[in-house]
């Protein structure tokens, strides 16, 4: 392909040749080309078929001449008449001296009798050696000639008295055939297929030169006639006759012809006609543009009245808000209850928000007015950055979020500018941050941009992993009502002012508002703004002196929150360890280094407890005080993990001023140890149902919630419950998995699906879950999830849960109750009492009373009737998990060892419930048994150890 590139005077122009054949040369190739394909594919079929005759016919008449001389040559070689070979041999050669070159005859022993011929051939007729006789006739090639050997054999009486024919091996002729015969043959036949070839090719070509005459001449006029059709020369019409396929092409191009000339006459009408419609459309267009300047300058009035009516109610709509916001001020300065407390920020940040919306209004309009005023008053910088973070971190924590916001310690406190206006942008752009961001972290960082010696240019960068903008949508962002898709405001709301607001106070704080976003990647926007610094400090000092020189161990799995955390220590002058990784936290031990103090920081999850516990327990040998860093969490929660062993506990981002007074505390007051110890739920009045098949299990859930709630009924499977809930309705229902006649999820979602208790939430109870079973009981239909041994803390704070959702009037919905309960200590326990101080409990290394007790909610007696239970179920569960062993049928075991394990729960037997939960968790996982049979025998040892360890004791029981 050749590519020309032509340059005019108005623009490039480029044309691409390609080197194409004309009409004429493919029909001569058309012609030629299959005739000589043919010719070629028929000759050599025939030639090699020649060649293949005339080399069969060589080697038959060969074949036919060598053994008709070695059976005539028998009797002569027998008597060793040499005349009469010579005769023979010589009478053969002669009569075929055109094929034969050379005749030679051999005795058995491999000896020359007689030959005719060359007598330099002579030595390529003898047989090697090393070689055996010829049996049979053979042929042999040897370079121009073939050689064919064929046996001598006699078939004379041995023995004259016996009269036995044997046919013996006398001997055996050489016959050397010459080829040249052949290979003439074979020479003709090849020049006759070429001559034939030939002869195709020139047929062939004459008809195509026929065949070119009589179609290119009417192919050339007609292109002559398009051509004078495209360059509109006036009537063509093509008159020569021609015949077939030709003709039809010549009336086609006729009858195009005739149509472009009608179309062309029928398109000059219409343009005069279209002229003349456009120039009555211009006077119109005119007409409309003098009527469109008017409304333009209605509307732009309209609008400057408007902005000026909204900028001047700016004090009316404020007032009221002003009014809520000032008398919630002024109750928190009166003695108050913490939920009280909590009531009254709730109200302080509602209203801060509703006065945010007004003022995102009013802002525009006093922008588009020309009257919105500046402030430039002294602030401290920090206080009122954990003031935007207050307000926004519960969005956070509600999407499941990590927000982190780091300044930076160069960065000074103490500035002048106008404190509401840098909220204003921060909120709107963590707050976006935050609504546009489904999963992952909203991250801002403020640091110094520029600094003087009066000046300092500060650059806030809030970065997300949102949804992100495209490109062509970026534009849209910093214009009035603007957001990036018309769908985000159904989707996520707002007004669209945000921005352009934000935008136009960094312009007049001599900053700037930056942005790069890339989409389903996140966001990034910069946040320039100019201050004064002030030489006064301008808030309370930080209790930090006392913190000075002090060592703290810090766990902060988020990189951005432990470097900005870090920094905030380190600039107090604490001597700061930072672990991001939780295993090694775990490696913690009593050789490590003790700290002053350990800071602890956690994500708050529904199984918060079991995280953290043991966290705590590997901290505490190596630092006494203990504080936790989590998101925002209600009372309840908060009392419960102040009773988990911590001094205190902070919620994220960290407020620099709230972390100084909570590490500059040396001990715990006793006000708010007694208010952990009076944490205990009040009972709730609740009707609930207890569904389990084990009836230990039973009777101590029973018992739990009995001091928890009102009502408490129970039974004793699925079915069973299925059949209570169609007449009666229950606050909570706490489900066991596993249980004979119908299993806890068939119940669930055959009650879910009832009248009485479809909106009723639904527990999970189970003595096992494989990782991945939890999201599968979710979303089966539980509300939420238990694991055995049940924790009466956990259980507490479902129910706190609960009745916190009822008093609010919200569905009645647990919100996702995924806690794994492996039993977390309370700090303050009941003492435990030792075998001394009861002798009517059995002394055994089998048996963990402290454990059995905690399992029984610290009861004694409850704890002895659960161990009884155990027992009395011990010999059939023997028994059956033995003959299940015997049948090798892991169905059978996993039923029984369920059971057992979920007996074993509430009983203070660690290794026998060790054992089952190591047994039920493989047969689950891979449904075989046969590399537990150790686990199972030691299982059934285990069982009868117990037995027979407790059967004095049992037996002083019945006395």
């Amino acid at each position: 392909m050749v590519i020309i590139v032509e340059k005019s005077a108005n623009s490039p122009r480029r044309k691409t040749h390609m080197k194409k054949r004309d009409l004429k040369e493919w029909i001569m190739v058309l012609t030629i080309v299959p005739t000589m394909l043919t010719g070629l594919t028929l000759a050599a079929y025939f030639t090699v078929n020649r060649f293949a005759e005339i080399n069969t016919l060589l080697q038959q008449q060969a074949t036919n001449i060598t053994e008709t001389l070695a059976i005539a040559s028998e009797t002569a070689l027998f008597e060793r008449n040499k005349r009469k070979l010579k005769r023979l041999i010589y009478s053969s050669h002669r009569k075929n001296s055109a094929l034969i070159n050379n005749i030679a005859i051999y005795d058995a022993a491999q000896q020359l009798v007689l030959f005719s011929g060359n007598q330099r051939d002579l030595a390529r007729l003898s047989i090697l050696d090393a070689r055996p006789l010829p049996t049979h006739t053979e042929m042999l090639q040897d370079q121009d000639y073939l050689v064919f050997y064929s046996p001598i054999y006699t078939e004379l009486n041995t023995s004259e008295i016996t009269e036995q024919v044997n046919d013996t091996l006398i001997g055996y002729i050489a016959v050397q055939i010459n080829q040249n015969e052949a290979l003439v043959g074979q020479k003709t036949a090849l020049i006759v297929s070429f001559c034939v070839i030939v002869l195709g090719l020139m047929i062939s070509l004459f008809f195509s030169a026929k065949l070119v005459k009589r179609v290119i001449r009417p192919i050339r006029t007609m292109v002559t006639a398009i051509n004078a059709i495209g360059a509109g020369t006036g009537n063509v019409y093509i008159e020569e006759d021609l015949t077939g396929e030709l003709d039809l092409l010549k009336n086609g191009i006729n009858t195009v012809a005739k149509s472009i000339n009608a179309i062309h006459l029928e398109m000059q009408i219409n343009v005069e006609q279209t002229t003349s419609d456009l120039r009555e459309t211009m006077e119109q267009i005119e007409i409309q543009n003098v009527e469109l300047n008017l409304a333009k300058r209605k509307a732009l009035e309209a609008n400057r009245v408007k902005s000026e009516f909204l900028a001047n109610m700016s004090h009316e709509l404020r007032t009221p808000l002003n009014g809520v916001i000032g008398f919630t001020r002024q109750l928190f300065k009166t003695p108050l209850k913490d939920n009280q407390r909590d009531y009254l920020e709730t109200i302080s940040n509602s209203a801060n928000s509703l006065l945010i919306i007004i003022d995102d209004i009013l802002d525009f309009s006093k922008l588009d007015a020309g009257r919105m005023v500046f402030e430039n008053i002294p602030f401290p910088l920090r206080d009122t950055i954990n003031e935007v973070a207050t307000l926004l971190a519960p969005g956070a924590v509600d999407k499941e979020l990590e927000f982190s916001l780091r300044l930076s310690p160069d960065v000074p406190d103490d500035l002048i500018a106008d404190p509401t206006r840098i909220k204003q942008v921060l909120v709107n752009l963590i707050g976006n941050a935050i609504k546009f961001t489904e999963k992952g972290s909203v991250t801002v960082d403020l640091v110094i941009d520029e600094r003087s010696f009066e000046k300092v240019r500060l650059k806030a960068v809030v970065i997300d992993t949102g949804i992100g903008i495209q490109q062509k949508q970026q534009e849209s962002l910093f214009a009035a009502f603007g957001q990036a898709d018309s769908s985000i405001t159904r989707r996520y709301g707002g007004t669209g002012l945000g921005l352009i607001i934000s935008q136009k106070i960094a312009l007049e704080m001599h900053g700037d508002i930056t942005m790069k976003s890339e989409v389903n990647r996140g966001s990034t926007f910069e946040f320039t703004f100019c201050c004064t610094l002030h030489t006064k400090p301008l808030s309370s000092a930080l209790p930090i002196q006392s913190l000075a020189k002090r060592s703290l161990l810090y766990f902060e799995q988020d990189p951005h929150t432990r470097i900005a955390t870090t920094e905030l220590l380190e600039s107090w002058g604490i001597t700061v360890t930072s672990l991001g990784d939780k295993n090694a936290l775990l490696q913690l031990n009593k050789n490590t280094t003790r700290f002053d103090m350990a800071l602890l920081s956690q994500k708050l999850s529904p199984n918060v407890l079991d995280e953290i516990k043991p966290l705590i327990d590997k901290i505490r040998p190596v630092s006494d005080q203990l504080y936790l860093l989590t998101d925002a969490l209600s009372q309840q929660m908060r009392d419960i993990l102040l009773g988990s062993g911590i001094e205190a506990c902070l919620s994220k981002p960290v407020n620099h001023r709230k972390l100084a007074i909570a590490l500059s505390k040396t001990e715990q007051s006793s006000q708010q140890q007694n208010q952990i110890n009076a944490s205990a739920v009040e009972k709730s009045p609740l009707r609930v149902l207890a569904v389990d098949d084990n009836e230990a299990n039973l009777k101590l859930i029973t018992t739990l919630l009995l001091e928890l709630v009102d009502t408490v009924e129970v039974t004793k499977n699925g079915a069973e419950a299925l059949a209570l809930c169609s007449i009666k309705r229950f606050d909570m229902i706490f489900m066991d998995i596993q249980m004979p006649i119908m299993d806890g999820i068939t119940a669930c979602q055959q009650i879910k699906g009832s009248s009485l208790n479809k909106n009723t939430p639904i527990i999970a109870v189970t003595a096992h879950a494989l990782s991945g079973e939890k999201e599968r009981l979710l979303e089966v239909g539980f509300d939420g999830y238990l694991t055995k041994p049940i924790d009466e803390q956990v259980l507490s704070q479902s129910i706190i849960e609960y009745t916190r959702l009822e008093q609010a009037g919200a569905p009645k919905q647990l919100p996702a109750l995924q806690v794994q309960t492996e039993q977390a200590e309370q700090k303050i326990e009941e003492p435990v009492k030792t075998n001394e101080e009861d002798q009517s409990l059995p002394e055994t290394k089998r048996i963990d009373w402290a454990l059995a007790r905690q399992r029984a909610g610290g009861k004694t007696d409850l704890a002895i009737d659960m161990l009884n239970m155990l027992l009395d179920s011990i010999p059939a569960a023997r028994d059956s998990i033995s003959q299940a062993t015997d049948k090798e049928d892991p169905e059978a075991i996993l039923k029984h060892v369920h059971k057992l394990h979920g007996a074993c729960c509430y009983t203070g037997v660690p290794r026998l419930k060790s054992l089952a939960e190591t047994i039920e968790t493989h047969v689950k996982k891979t449904g075989d048994a046969d590399d537990v049979m150790p686990e199972l025998f030691e299982l059934i040892d285990e069982m009868d150890n117990l037995l027979e360890d407790c059967a004095d004791w049992r037996a002083g029981q019945r006395v």
